[in-house]
This record gives C-alpha cells, sequence and structure tokens, in this order.
C-alpha cells in the first residue's frame, strides 16, 4: 500500500511528459519515416533481384536476407554504430589513408539499422505480390507492344505495391515501437529519456506507465489511419 500512496503522477506529467514529446518525439518521427522510405526502396531493389532470372544475384540477395532475418535487430544496429566506424577507419588506414576517422551519429545507425532489417521482410512482401499477379497481365502487355521493363513497372509493380500497402501499414507502426531499441545506441528517444529520467527522481510506475501511454496513444490512431486507407484501396478495386 505504501507503494500506492507514494505515486506521484501529476508530477511525472509536468516533468516528463514536456521531455517526451519534445526532443526525444522528434527523433522518434524522423526516425520512423526517413527509415521506413529507406526500407521501401531497399526492400524494393531487393525484390528485383529476387524475381530476376539471374541465379548468382537470387542466391546473394537470399544469402543476405537469411543473415538479417538471422539476427536481432538490436544487434544490427549495436553493430552499425560501433563496429560499422571500425570497419571504415581499417579499409582507410590499409589503402593508404592515415588518422583517418569516422563515427556514425546514434540517429543514423538507428534509420540505417531499421531500413535495412524493414526492408528485408519488405522485399519479400514485395516479390509475392509481384508474383501473384496474374501472368496474363503482362502476356497482353507485351503483346500490345510494351517492352518486358515496361509491362513490368507500369502493369504488374503498381499493383503489387497496391496489394502491399496494408502490410507496409503494419510494419510502419512496428518500426515505430522498435524505435525504443535506440535507447542502447545512446539515442535521446522515449526510452532513454524515460530511463535517465527515473534515475534521477525514482518514479518507476509513473514514468514508464506514461511512456507506454504515449506509445499507445501514437500506435493506436496511426494503426486506425492505416485501416482507412485499406478500406479505401479494397472499394477501388471492386
Amino acid at each position: 500500500m505504501k507503494v500506492l500512496e507514494n505515486l506521484n503522477f501529476s508530477k511525472a506529467i509536468v516533468e516528463l511528459l514536456p521531455k517526451l514529446l519534445g526532443e526525444a518525439l522528434q527523433i522518434v518521427v524522423i526516425t520512423t519515416i526517413v527509415g521506413f522510405l529507406f526500407a521501401i526502396v531497399f526492400g524494393f531493389i531487393l525484390a528485383l533481384g529476387r524475381v530476376s532470372k539471374k541465379k548468382a544475384l537470387n542466391h546473394i540477395i537470399i544469402v543476405f536476407q537469411e543473415f538479417i532475418r538471422g539476427t536481432p535487430l538490436l544487434v544490427q544496429m549495436v553493430y552499425i554504430y560501433y563496429v560499422m566506424p571500425l570497419f571504415i577507419e581499417m579499409f582507410a588506414s590499409i589503402i593508404g589513408i592515415e588518422g583517418f576517422s569516422v563515427s556514425i551519429s546514434s540517429m543514423t545507425a538507428g534509420i540505417i539499422g531499421l531500413a535495412i532489417n524493414y526492408g528485408t521482410y519488405i522485399s519479400e512482401v514485395i516479390r509475392s505480390s509481384i508474383i501473384s499477379i496474374d501472368n496474363g497481365q503482362k502476356e497482353a502487355a507485351l503483346a500490345l507492344g510494351f517492352s518486358n521493363r515496361q509491362a513490368m513497372f507500369r502493369i504488374v509493380i503498381p499493383q503489387a505495391f497496391r496489394n502491399s500497402v496494408p502490410v507496409f501499414g503494419n510494419y510502419l507502426v512496428m518500426m515505430v515501437k522498435d524505435t525504443s531499441l535506440m535507447a542502447y545506441i545512446t539515442a535521446q528517444e522515449f526510452l532513454m529519456v524515460t530511463k535517465a529520467y527515473t534515475a534521477q527522481t525514482f518514479l518507476t510506475i509513473e514514468s514508464y506507465t506514461i511512456l507506454a501511454s504515449v506509445y499507445l496513444i501514437i500506435c493506436i490512431p496511426l494503426s486506425f489511419v492505416i485501416r482507412f486507407i485499406e478500406r479505401k484501396l479494397n472499394k477501388g478495386r471492386r
């Protein structure tokens, strides 16, 4: 009962909430938007490689995908943030550039990690959507004088992207939540700010309850928007 008596939500709301809705929110929004856009572009490139007839390219992409899917996103972010600069410096030293130093900001590492990780999964969504398009549509386009490339980019891919939108939306919501992993590479996002505030005030219950509420306030409306877009797209198909 003493724990309940000592709860001070008003203090935590007044002190912590402005911090979460300030720079921390900016970091989360920018990382999510930029990371998601790069993930779609990267996933599209991988998907095109997977549906190509070049077996060597297919094998390389499959190995890469298995490597990414076989390691946690957190480990990938940590690797990009701490290890990649060392590899770059080592390579610079090998080619004769001495004293070369490089660092990757936590936000950049987070964006790269999210883009690569989610892009790998998105690539399979796009690939499946491309394969699911009736091959007769492509054949009809070729019969009308379209080149193979034109048929793919004007007929097949637009439909594949449209069919993939609902899954893209789910990945977007997941990415918002996965930005919390950036706390482990020192990014001042929601979790990192909350942990720092909790260490100073010991308002553990209040702080993490507010943190969870902020994620809910962002993700639930976003989910409704995605469902609305999905319904609109489904109506357009009828």
